[in-house]
């Protein structure tokens, strides 16, 4: 009975810690989630709207439709964004994620709150390079960060969502060609100017979003070619938490007994390492590679 018990007590402790990790993975999560909505919002309210620019998504067509139905952007934005949700939740009902619908509503919030607070009547500076610079990286970067969370910006992402459910298009070259459409729309709406902008807006903003998920995932790989292993190891796994691999080898010029240490770390263990290595083993010839896909326990899985 006794020991019926303590087993007992052992699953409430076991399942009350993975319930305090789960609520501090989801505290974590929407932290991030948003922090990243606002740096959207920012970037689209204070440098995409007054300039005009209108690089895809629903933002770029708020631009476009704007200026032909003179409603302000955010107006737009915030009815196109309420439509989406309804449309997400009738065709995909469970599978429409409550991330993706707070995304969505606290970006609808946030545009109405700097409409109010800080109305626009033309661009903050007349520096229209500069502004397309920030009109891409304060979206990009919040973007991404949501995409290496798992979570999805709403707006257009919503509609990705329902085609891959119910057709078989491809979801990346549909969503492109959309963004093409609204970018080519800025040319006759606007002028020849507002439309390069946004044509440079859409190329920059792909490649931004893919280079900050790489450097957000960014992880250095070390191949250690030492004589005594054991103290970088006993390093590696009690000071960083992290695991090793080690293989033994022998130098091609004198024959020694040689011992290689496989590591991957984050880049500030990577510096701790780095230094612990110039201290203990001096002599080790060390190589450490860039990598920012790195599957297993610890980095993803």
């Amino acid at each position: 009975m006794k020991k019926s018990s303590h087993m007992s007590e052992v699953f409430m402790s076991q399942q009350m810690i993975i319930k305090n990790e789960k609520i501090k993975k989801n505290v974590k999560d929407y932290t991030l989630i948003t922090i990243s909505t606002l740096l959207v919002v920012l970037g689209v309210y204070l440098f995409k709207f007054p300039n005009n620019f209108s690089f895809g998504g629903v933002t770029g067509l708020a631009v476009v439709v704007s200026k032909i139905t003179a409603i302000s952007p955010s107006a737009i934005t915030n009815i196109v964004n309420a439509i989406l949700i309804v449309v997400g939740f009738i065709f995909l009902g469970k599978e429409f994620g409550v991330k993706t619908v707070y995304v969505t509503i606290l970006t609808t919030v946030g545009l109405s709150v700097m409409e109010k607070l800080f109305p626009m009547t033309g661009p903050l500076t007349n520096q229209p390079f500069l502004e397309l610079i920030f009109a891409v990286i304060l979206p990009a970067v919040g973007s991404a960060i949501l995409f290496n969370i798992g979570a999805s910006s709403g707006g257009t992402d919503i509609l990705a969502m329902i085609l891959k459910k119910h057709t078989s298009f491809n979801i990346g070259t549909a969503l492109f060609v959309t963004d093409v459409i609204v970018v080519l729309s800025a040319f006759f709406i606007f002028d020849v100017q507002t439309g390069l902008y946004s044509s440079l807006g859409l190329m920059m903003k792909s490649v931004f979003i893919d280079s900050v998920i790489e450097n957000i995932n960014l992880c250095k790989y070390f191949n250690v070619m030492c004589d005594n292993p054991e103290p970088i190891c006993e390093y590696i796994t009690k000071e960083l938490n992290r695991s090793a691999t080690i293989c033994r080898a022998e130098g091609a010029y004198s024959h020694d007994n040689k011992a290689i240490i496989f590591t991957a770390l984050k880049r500030s263990q990577a510096v701790q390492l780095r230094n612990y290595l110039k201290k203990v083993e001096p002599n080790a010839f060390i190589l450490i590679s860039n990598t920012s896909e790195i599957i297993g326990n610890g980095f993803g899985h």
